[in-house]
C-alpha cells in the first residue's frame, strides 16, 4: 500500500478572506473551486505540484453561508467553535489529504493499528472541466486524528482537480508531519513526507513569487 500527498487544506472564515490571504502570503490568486453540496462548504484551489509532490494543490475551504447546515459533521473539524473563533483572526494551514487508489485497504490497515480514520463517503462537485467525483474517509464526528497529523484519505474517480487547474508559480517543496506514530505512518505508506516525533502536526515549505514561505498548522 502507498499514498501520496494530494492537497493541503487552508481553512478560512470566508473564501474572500482566504483569497486575500493567498495573495498576501503566496503572491498569487487562487482559482475558482466550487460548492460541496450537502456538506455546507465551498473552496478555491491553487496548483502547488512539484517533482516531489505530483498533482498536489492547495485548497482554501470555508463554510458556505448560503448552504443549509449538513446532516453530518463537516470535514476537517470545521464545525469546531474554537477553530472558527481562531479563523476570525486569519486563515491557517489546517490539514493534509493523502491520495490512494486503495482507500478501503488502507483504512483497514489503520484500523489494525487501533486507528479509526472513518469510512469512505462518496462526494462530488461541479468544476470547469466537468463533474469531479471522489471517495473520502471521514469520521462521523469530523475529528482530526493524531493531533491533525494523520492525513485524511481520498480516492479520486476519473478526473483530478489538478488536471484542469491553471499553472501557478507556487511549488510544494517539503512537508513534514509531527507526532504521527511510526506504526500508523507505516500502515499509511505515505511517500515523500518527513516524519518527526514532535513539532507542529504539519509544516510545509513552499517556493513562491514572494520567496520561501513556511506554513505551520496550529497557528
Amino acid at each position: 500500500m502507498s499514498a501520496d500527498i494530494d492537497h493541503l487544506v487552508v481553512a478560512a472564515a470566508t473564501l474572500e478572506q482566504g483569497a486575500a490571504w493567498c495573495e498576501a502570503t503566496l503572491g498569487v490568486t487562487p482559482a475558482a473551486g466550487g460548492k460541496h453540496v450537502g456538506l455546507g462548504t465551498h473552496n478555491r484551489l491553487l496548483a502547488i505540484a512539484s517533482p516531489a509532490f505530483p498533482k498536489a494543490y492547495l485548497e482554501i475551504i470555508a463554510i458556505d453561508p448560503q448552504s443549509p447546515p449538513p446532516a453530518r459533521a463537516r470535514w476537517f473539524g470545521l464545525d469546531d467553535a474554537a477553530l472558527q473563533a481562531a479563523l476570525q483572526k486569519g486563515p491557517r494551514l489546517l490539514h493534509a489529504v493523502a491520495r490512494t487508489t486503495q482507500i478501503d485497504t488502507t483504512l483497514a490497515a489503520l484500523a489494525a493499528q487501533g486507528v479509526d480514520a472513518g469510512r469512505p463517503v462518496a462526494a462530488e462537485r461541479a468544476s470547469v472541466a466537468g463533474l469531479l467525483r471522489w471517495r473520502i474517509a471521514g469520521r462521523s464526528d469530523g475529528a482530526l486524528l493524531c493531533g491533525g497529523a494523520l492525513p485524511t484519505l481520498i480516492e479520486w474517480g476519473d478526473m483530478h482537480p489538478s488536471d484542469s487547474l491553471p499553472p501557478s508559480a507556487v511549488r510544494l517543496a517539503a512537508l513534514s508531519l509531527g507526532g504521527l506514530p511510526v506504526s500508523v505512518a507505516t500502515a499509511l505508506g505515505l511517500r515523500g513526507v518527513e516524519q518527526r516525533a514532535e513539532g507542529p502536526a504539519l509544516s510545509a515549505r513552499l517556493d513562491t513569487p514572494r520567496g520561501e514561505v513556511w506554513l505551520h498548522s496550529g497557528g
